[in-house]
């Protein structure tokens, strides 16, 4: 599922935080979490008031999860 990172002017950029990391693999975790969070439990009004992973599911099976 593709990120929509335009939905309402909100950048990830601005909703993380990335200054107090020393290594690669603490920017890349918080990166991680921050997508999973997008994609698994973030509704968008733009997607049928789904998440983008349930929104994909409603589009492969036509059944609006409840």
């Amino acid at each position: 599922v593709l990120l929509d990172l335009q939905e309402k002017d909100i950048h990830m950029k601005q909703e993380i935080d990335v200054s107090n990391c020393k290594t690669f693999s603490e920017v890349k975790a918080i990166i991680d979490d921050w997508m999973s969070y997008y994609n698994q439990d973030r509704y968008q009004w733009k997607l049928a008031k789904l998440s983008p992973n349930e929104y994909y599911e409603y589009l492969k099976t036509q059944i609006y999860p409840l």
